[in-house]
């Protein structure tokens, strides 16, 4: 697991680094004459996709290293059985031997399986 996260943050990384936004080059020395014309975008998103694109990144990365350490590693984990279904019981009426005069009489008995 370890080594996925690595790999993701690598990737991640990488990917971010390729679409970083690079700024206009401007020449210090060059011939002589009028300067060339100021740089116009002729778009509409004034390099907003790389916040976009960003922001996607850094809240991918977050995502599994925050899913990663909530998890717990994501290793064997112990868990209880369920405990055994109560047993069921009920009344029967039987035969039971009086202790004071050895005869026999009818006692409600709870019976349980």
């Amino acid at each position: 697991m370890k080594k996925l996260i690595v790999s993701l943050v690598t990737v991640a990384t990488l990917a971010g680094s390729m679409l970083a936004s690079v700024s206009t080059a401007s020449a210090q020395w060059g011939p002589p004459g009028p300067p060339p014309p100021p740089y116009r975008e002729h778009h509409r998103h004034h390099g907003d996709g790389d916040a976009i694109v960003g922001g996607l990144a850094a809240g991918v990365v977050g995502g599994l290293i925050g899913g990663a350490l909530a998890g717990g590693g994501g290793g064997p984990r112990y868990v209880e059985p369920a405990p055994p279904p109560p047993p069921r019981c009920w009344y029967e009426d039987r035969r039971v031997g009086n202790a004071y005069d050895g005869g026999w009489h009818m006692e409600s008995v709870r019976v349980c399986r």
